[in-house]
């Protein structure tokens, strides 16, 4: 796979001279109708054997262009903070917004590959890690983000030379150091497995662009002409081709849906209901102190009906719990920060640490709820919602979350006569809106969206739970059960 990047490409100074002027003014020009467009995101991967020229080729490209719009990341060893999360969870956090460039070192693909050379790992963990990368990419992909990604390379014999160059030099003798020279030593293994990877991670939507890293003249016009060429060709694409990436949806041949299928006449008293509660309560505390919850974290998802009672279910979550463990998030319509985002970025954000509990009032399946129902998104991409988000929730648990996701539903006439209610009380008018009552009339599109995301994303990792919420007292314990239970099963 390398072979091309060992034959001494090289540019004369005079050819240099001649082209970088114009480079750097038509990238800049690009950049420029980069953040004038705002439809899309550029990210840059930077890979690549030490003392190939990964570094000097990102200042350059900084030096070329605007700065201020390019964001640059490295990445060495995760802190404390981000091994209690996800993997996948700091590279999330920093992708650039739709208009600007993101440029990342040490990116997700510096541990699969280090881990196997070093034998951290073994070649099936390293497929796991490449599947996993895939599905990213694709993601990013179809969410409109332009993907480059340079490997530099060097022959061994020519890593050799440029290392004791640059060891020689009192300037930059500090840039080598001796774990360079441990990893010259395990160069063939490590050259073997990134062929590998490239060769597994080479897509259509994501690439990989080898590039000798001997001479800097010949890296930076390469670097250079690849970028402004896929900036241009972007810029130019009316709309962003897209596929569908699931199964179409059957339609329901007796009317009867999921929903409808519910026992919603199911009722407590409220001597029972208060009994029940405080066992459950406190079980549900006990657990969220056990010394096991420290290597765990818990992720509740409410959605339901309006004016099914989350909120109270939720009121009786916490009242089980520390406050100083838990974070209530209140999803509404996305900020301007978030629009120009990937869909899952506002929510990866709030992705809690082992031993917190993190609550969401309106989730992720948004996406497959109203934004599909009130055709805020094309269909396209609320289809392939489905696998994006099962493999999100696949990834907290393999970072140690415990999901309980919950439908809260109740009958039309009971939101009816809710809604009449918080019209009359003072203190609950803020609960009703307008796209409350816009929502009553596509009660049946919303019953179909239910139906179609349970099948689809009920695992038996991150189950869903339904809920009949007609009789408050009820639903309010059903949730606070399945909590505690589902807590107690997994320590």
């Amino acid at each position: 796979m390398f072979e091309s990047a060992e034959v001494g490409h090289k540019v004369e100074k005079a050819v240099y001279a001649k082209e970088e002027p114009k480079l750097r003014e038509a990238l800049l020009n690009a950049q420029f109708d980069l953040s004038q467009n705002g439809k899309f995101a550029t990210l840059i991967l930077i890979g690549g054997v030490d003392g190939a020229g990964k570094g000097e080729t990102v200042n350059l490209l900084n030096e070329w262009m605007d700065p201020r719009h390019i964001r640059t990341v490295a990445y060495g060893e995760p802190s404390d903070e981000e091994r209690e999360r996800p993997m996948m969870w700091r590279f999330w956090r920093s992708l650039p917004p739709r208009g600007e460039i993101g440029v990342v070192f040490g990116s997700w693909y510096t541990a699969p590959i280090v881990d196997r050379v070093i034998g951290k790992s073994n070649d099936i963990q390293l497929g796991n890690a490449i599947d996993r990368i895939l599905h990213f990419e694709r993601m990013l992909s179809d969410e409109g983000v332009l993907i480059l990604k340079f490997w530099f390379h060097l022959s061994k014999k020519a890593q050799k030379k440029r290392l004791e160059e640059i060891e020689s030099n009192p300037r930059t003798r500090w840039r080598v150091t001796k774990l360079d020279w441990e990893r010259f030593k395990i160069y063939d293994k490590f050259s073997r497995i990134s062929a590998h990877t490239l060769r597994e991670t080479s897509t259509a939507n994501a690439p990989w662009t080898v590039v000798e890293g001997s001479d800097p003249r010949y890296r930076s016009l390469t670097v250079g002409k690849i970028l402004l060429g896929a900036m241009r060709k972007r810029l130019t694409e009316k709309t962003i081709p897209k596929d569908r990436v699931a199964a179409p949806l059957a339609p329901v041949m007796d009317n009867l849906q999921l929903l409808r299928s519910l026992d919603l006449k199911q009722k407590l008293d409220k001597k029972t209901y208060d009994k029940r509660l405080e066992k459950y309560q406190g079980e549900l505390n006990l657990a969220s102190r056990n010394k096991k919850f420290r290597n765990r974290s818990l992720i509740l998802l409410f959605e339901g009906s309006d004016a099914a009672g989350k909120g109270g279910a939720i009121r009786r979550i916490t009242g089980a719990l520390d406050a100083r463990q838990y974070t209530v998030i209140p999803v509404a319509a996305p900020t301007s920060e978030e629009r120009v985002q990937p869909y899952l970025w506002r929510f990866w954000r709030h992705v809690p640490r082992l031993g917190r509990v993190t609550i969401f009032d309106r989730t992720w399946y948004g996406r497959v709820l109203v934004e599909r129902v009130e055709k805020f998104c094309a269909e396209e991409d609320w289809m392939r919602a489905y696998s994006e988000i099962n493999d999100f929730e696949e990834q907290l648990v393999e970072g140690g979350a415990i999901i309980c996701k919950f439908w809260l539903q109740i009958s039309a006439d009971e939101q009816l006569k809710r809604f009449k209610l918080r019209e009359k009380t003072s203190f609950k008018r803020f609960k009703i809106t307008e796209e409350d009552w816009r929502n009553r009339k596509k009660w049946t599109d919303y019953e179909a969206a239910v139906a179609d995301l349970v099948d689809r994303t009920s695992t038996e990792i991150a189950p869903w739970t339904l809920v009949e919420a007609e009789d408050k007292l009820f639903g309010r314990l059903k949730v606070v059960k399945t909590v505690a239970d589902r807590l107690a099963k997994e320590l």
